[in-house]
């Protein structure tokens, strides 16, 4: 079956390839299954599985009777910004926006097309129901045991390096639990960098990353970011030589907003740099599990020779947003993260962690993965063709190799703040670019959330956003 797979997927990565580089353009038709089983050499249903597959992935729609031909899809967006352009590092004021934003997005009766949140129905609930009820007849102490100063469960941190031998071999004195991603990130972040330092971050990046920067007292340094090649090193390699950079925060995997990959050269080089000028790398591989590729994309930690990255994540995209549970490859920085936890909040619930381990050590997560990458394919690509057909032509759109979020980017004459005002007076939220800069720039993008089962009521939301859109672009002209 392993191998079956492997020619299947190689196959489907093969012609999504070929798409990508425009070999096949919107409107083409794919060679026939017949054609490809005879030119590759596969059986019938090994290229139907292949093509099937593209189909989840919204490169291609079947036609009955016509066979199978490439969707055709919004504009994708270009690169954002001069990689060679890198401004002054500034200080971060988007706590205030946001807390707006997420107050107005809140109001009942309101469709979410905000925050990047698992949909229920994909959570594998009735399986955590039975794998907390065998660890609580296993082990009852869990449920009375105090463990404020001992942080991590033996068999959460044993499956957390299992699942990295693919990479790497993960020293378990360098694994911390959390309470969430996010704490992983802030204990991270308050380890390696002061009040005042400069941290280097993509442009965009998720708002949380600037909320904990601007809690902290740091700055912010916004590196260009290619929509599909992430972070330019280029231009972050210039800002280190110049002095500019304490620390780097960085999300390489399946990024947030734009949903891009880091090439693994890239990250190579990327780590490369971490040793040779002694800055650390606190990295955010929260979607690693949820990028689409056939094979996982490493992360840059996998690279890291000399302990200078720190690798956060958790389970809270794939498994279960309210057991907590997060963790930390604190690599040389593991003494003071543990320390910080400690004082911070103490231990981690070593209940959920054992939940956790029995979930992901199973062959349960696998297929829970499989099943999310799925599902988040064909939805994001029905987003997309929403946007495509209701929104201006003049708009692009990301083009997400990984997580649940679509980047849209709107005419230079359209506030998306303005227009998030009129959306939520028609009770639909979304995310406004702003949020995602510390220097205020994407005023003309949003973030929609695809993670929700298509609807009538997502399509017609969609659709009113498009209206606005036009409305505005009707009002600046006249």
């Amino acid at each position: 079956m392993p191998a079956q797979a492997n020619l299947y997927e190689n196959l489907a990565d093969e012609l999504s390839a070929l798409i990508a580089n425009k070999v096949f353009v919107p409107g083409d038709r794919l060679p026939s299954i017949r054609h490809l089983s005879q030119q590759k050499r596969l059986s019938i249903s090994t290229v139907m599985q292949a093509l099937r597959l593209l189909e989840d992935r919204g490169l291609v729609d079947a036609r009955p009777q016509a066979g199978f031909y490439v969707r055709h899809r919004a504009r994708s967006l270009i690169a954002v910004a001069d990689t060679q352009c890198v401004k002054e590092p500034t200080h971060v004021g988007i706590n205030n926006l946001l807390m707006r934003v997420l107050r107005a997005n809140k109001a009942p009766g309101t469709l979410q097309l905000a925050l990047s949140w698992p949909p229920d129905e994909l959570l594998p609930v009735k399986r955590m129901q039975q794998v907390m009820s065998s660890v609580a007849r296993r082990r009852p102490d869990m449920l009375t045991q105090d463990g404020c100063f001992d942080t991590n469960e033996p068999n959460f941190i044993r499956q957390i390096i299992r699942r990295a031998l693919d990479w790497g071999r993960l020293n378990p004195r360098e694994i911390i639990a959390t309470n969430s991603c996010t704490e992983a990130i802030s204990l991270a972040l308050r380890a390696v960098a002061r009040p005042g330092d400069t941290i280097a971050i993509e442009s965009p990046t998720y708002f949380v990353l600037l909320q904990l920067i601007e809690s902290m007292g740091m700055k912010a340094l916004e590196i260009p970011t290619d929509p599909v090649t992430g972070l330019s090193v280029d231009a972050l390699e210039l800002a280190i030589r110049e002095g500019l950079v304490q620390a780097c925060l960085l999300v390489p995997n399946a990024n947030n907003p734009l949903g891009c990959i880091m090439p693994d050269e890239n990250k190579k080089r990327l780590a490369a740099l971490m040793t040779q000028y002694d800055i650390p790398l606190i990295e955010d591989d929260v979607y690693g599990d949820l990028c689409f590729s056939s094979e996982r994309p490493w992360p840059v930690k996998a690279y890291d020779d000399s302990g200078h990255v720190l690798l956060c994540s958790s389970f809270s995209k794939v498994v279960s947003p309210s057991a907590r549970v997060g963790y930390v490859v604190a690599g040389r920085y593991a003494q003071q993260v543990a320390l910080l936890k400690n004082v911070a909040s103490g231990g981690t619930n070593h209940y959920f962690q054992a939940v956790l381990a029995d979930f992901i050590g199973s062959s349960s997560y696998d297929s829970q993965v499989r099943k999310m990458r799925r599902a988040m394919t064909r939805r994001i690509a029905r987003m997309s063709d929403a946007v495509s057909e209701f929104f201006p032509a003049v708009c692009s759109v990301s083009q997400p190799q990984g997580g649940f979020v679509l980047w849209v980017q709107l005419p230079e004459q359209v506030d998306a703040l303005r227009l998030h005002e009129r959306a939520i007076a028609h009770r639909i939220a979304f995310m406004p670019g702003p949020l995602f800069s510390a220097s205020g720039k994407f005023g003309n993008y949003l973030r929609l959330n695809c993670g929700n089962e298509w609807s009538a009521q997502i399509e017609e939301a969609v659709k009113t956003l498009g209206a606005l859109v036009h409305e505005r672009l009707d009002e600046w002209a006249a």
